[in-house]
């Protein structure tokens, strides 16, 4: 038995913060790598025969990473009553459509887990279902946020008239779902053939089965699928807020600081450096899922 202040055998407490430390080195590396790139390609970039190879790395184009993040800090509206620094502005866009995105991997991620239930339970279900599934994901994201917005705007939910923001949450689960029908799937028919001979020897049901075999043994296809539809309802929420001129998200921001980047380029990558952060918030929300289902992996393995 373990006690609190012991880690599990075979994990160092190194293992317990390796990912937050990958993560933290990958940041530094990307800075070194922008901060060379400016160094060693001239201004004007590099062109081959007149086309150009090598992008431009003038300060209007490239931006040095410190004046980026000295950007944050300047007010976004010069001589407004009620000032608000540029990072207020990106924190609260960035957790207006954080808010969206974990709303989206949830529809996604309860609509995935039904559809790789349902294929599981039938194969005819599944030779049915699963082309199509593959086949909505070649749909070009920016054709299909206009017809939501539209679509939406023509009904009403309990009474209650269609929200902008229900149409981006919607788009966000468009795609956060198919990472994870798909990883769950894989992780339905994972057990061995001996282990559920084992269970039917038994005679134990379906849902004896699901319950006791086939869902702990997803949990390791499952976690990883939640972190790829987690960065999927990022990008969707993003493109979707373009798409249909929602207010009050990074997406939006994005937009509008990209239209003033003549005067001010430092100011759309601050809108950039949100997004991307967003984007690693999310995936690190199903670190919370993955503690609590370790168990399960631990038996899985």
């Amino acid at each position: 038995m373990r006690t609190a202040g012991q880690v599990e055998p075979g994990r160092s407490p190194w293992s317990r913060w390796r990912g937050a430390a990958m993560a933290v080195a990958a940041f530094v590396l990307l800075v070194v790598l922008w901060e060379l790139v400016k160094l060693v390609v001239p201004a004007d970039g590099v062109s081959v025969g007149g086309v150009r190879v090598l992008p431009r790395t003038s300060d209007a184009a490239m931006p040095h990473v410190w004046t980026v993040l000295g950007t944050l800090f300047d007010p976004e509206v010069a001589g407004a009553a009620q000032q608000r620094s540029v990072g207020a502005a990106v924190l609260s866009g960035a957790l207006f459509t954080l808010r969206l995105s974990l709303g989206g991997l949830l529809l996604g991620g309860v609509l995935g887990v039904l559809l790789a239930l349902l294929m599981q339970r039938s194969g005819l279900l599944e030779r049915a279902l699963l082309p199509y599934i593959v086949a909505s994901q070649t749909v070009p994201l920016i054709a299909i946020a206009p017809l939501v917005a539209g679509w939406g705007g023509k009904i009403a939910v309990f009474g209650q008239p269609w929200q902008p923001w229900a149409s981006v949450m919607v788009i966000a689960a468009y795609l956060a779902f198919f990472p994870i029908a798909v990883g769950m799937l894989r992780g339905l028919t994972s057990p061995r053939a001996e282990d559920v001979e084992l269970f039917r020897a038994l005679a134990c049901g379906w849902w004896t089965t699901l319950i006791r075999l086939r869902l702990p043994a997803s949990v390791p296809f499952l976690i990883p699928a939640a972190r790829l539809g987690a960065a999927a309802a990022v990008i969707g929420a993003i493109v979707a807020e373009i798409s249909t001129g929602t207010r009050g998200g990074v997406g939006r921001l994005i937009i509008e600081y990209a239209q003033a980047a003549t005067g001010d380029p430092s100011r759309m990558y601050t809108a950039i450096l949100g997004a991307a952060v967003l984007g690693l918030v999310a995936a690190g929300a199903v670190g919370l899922l993955d503690l609590a289902l370790r168990r399960y992996q631990a038996v899985a393995r």
